[in-house]
């Protein structure tokens, strides 16, 4: 089979990393992937948002199935174009995508519904807003109701702060259109896990749960970014709480979506708080695999991905064969200097070739580039994922450092504590 991956990151190397494993892959194409995904895939030159140019490629080189890697396509129909032209797509079309494009869609279901989540309040107004955020206590959450890349989220732990994320939001409009309106709700603490679910309607397949670090400095200090690192499984959470979180949060959100007329294909990510209580309760859902969650998931399937994807679209995931390894793998990501602010591109990488040969461990590409001579160089905030495989969290952790210790280039910076949670 002919498929076609669409996007250009870490998630979408992993994507293809896990698909050219399959033996009914036969070529796979990236648009517009990255040098790093060019290793193993055919790199095609379009944008995620050229819909015409990507169904027309996708026709003209008779594609058997696409994959939609990024939020944004999937959010503005990107699946509806290539379904209209007949052509096999994975993904969950515009109308249940919504589930990550606005958050306050997100929340009214889960409070319709009546699934656990954290209390809050929607605003399209500001001084409404600002009125009601001083009147309550800090901590507290201040979310842009689009997308935003991962960063429109604030956790306020001054009324300052608050106020000032608030303005960012709605008067600065730092993230457009998508801070229209904005969710406030309380701060919920505990442990964060994400759990990724293969689902087709009201089936659910659960993935191998994972958790992600979202500041870009130790101790989940500084402002949130993509992702700094994850790791899966999550030893210090007991399965109960897993299997809880997928009875009462997943599978009936699957459900509703169904009974709202928005059926949902493709993978729903659960992004998850368990509260002191030891009860989870929904921070988020998104429509597509997770960036960098995927890059520790995938490695630990042992079937076969692409006939998951298939089974998906074909209505068949409930029959689909779908098992997990016991191996660990924990994931670092390499970033480059003042991300998530400005940073600066094309700066030389050295020590790739030793990282990629361990064969304890894996590097994904999410923001490289080759220049004019053939070097590796920076191209991105996130620029490397580097994961480590092993017996248990401690091995792999060790081997991801190990690994990511290798790499070189001007500014590099990661967090030094990811997986930790799971040591204590």
């Amino acid at each position: 089979m002919d498929i076609l991956v669409i996007g250009g990151g870490g998630r979408e190397h992993a994507i293809c990393w896990a698909l050219a494993k399959s033996p009914k892959a036969r070529t796979i194409y990236c648009a517009p992937g990255n040098a790093g995904i060019g290793q193993i895939a055919e790199i095609v030159p379009i944008q995620v948002h050229e819909f015409a140019r990507l169904t027309s490629f996708a026709r003209e080189n008779k594609i058997d199935l696409v994959v939609v890697g990024p939020d944004d396509p999937l959010v503005d129909g990107i699946v509806d174009a290539f379904e209209a032209e007949g052509i096999p797509v994975f993904g969950p079309r515009k109308n249940a995508a919504l589930i990550e494009g606005s958050k306050t869609f997100m929340k009214d279901l889960l409070k319709k519904y009546g699934i656990p989540t954290a209390a809050y309040e929607k605003f399209d107004d500001y001084g409404q807003a600002l009125a009601y955020l001083r009147s309550r206590p800090v901590p507290i959450v201040i979310k842009a109701d689009g997308l935003a890349a991962g960063k429109g989220v604030t956790v306020a732990f001054t009324q300052e702060e608050a106020e000032q994320a608030l303005r960012q939001i709605m008067v600065d409009k730092v993230f457009g259109e998508s801070g229209s309106q904005v969710v406030i709700e309380e701060f919920l603490t505990g442990q964060e896990m994400s759990i990724l679910s293969f689902v087709d309607g009201e089936t659910v397949r659960p993935m191998a749960a994972a958790q992600d670090h979202k500041q870009v400095y130790d101790g989940d200090k500084g402002p949130n970014t993509g992702g700094m690192g994850t790791y899966s499984p999550l030893p210090h959470i007991a399965d109960s709480i897993i299997e809880e979180a997928i009875e009462t949060i997943i599978k009936p959100t699957a459900k509703a979506m169904v009974q709202e007329g928005r059926p949902f294909r493709g993978v729903l990510f659960a992004g998850l708080m368990i509260t002191l209580d030891g009860k989870p309760k929904t921070i988020e859902f998104n429509a597509r695999f997770g960036d960098p969650e995927t890059q520790v998931v995938l490695p630990r399937l042992k079937s076969d991905l692409l006939e998951i994807f298939l089974a998906a679209v074909n209505g068949t995931l409930a029959e689909a064969e779908i098992e997990w390894s016991d191996e660990a793998a924990v994931c670092v990501i390499l970033a480059s200097g003042g991300y998530p602010a400005s940073y600066p591109k094309d700066l030389p990488i050295t020590g790739l070739d030793a990282a990629e040969s361990d064969a304890a461990g894996l590097v994904f590409h999410a923001g490289t580039a080759k220049n004019e001579a053939g070097e590796w160089v920076t191209n991105g905030g996130r620029v490397l994922g580097v994961v480590g495989l092993g017996r248990d969290i401690a091995e792999a952790r060790e081997r991801a450092y190990a690994s990511a210790e290798k790499i070189r280039f001007e500014g590099k910076h990661n967090r030094t504590d990811i997986a930790a949670k799971a040591l204590v």
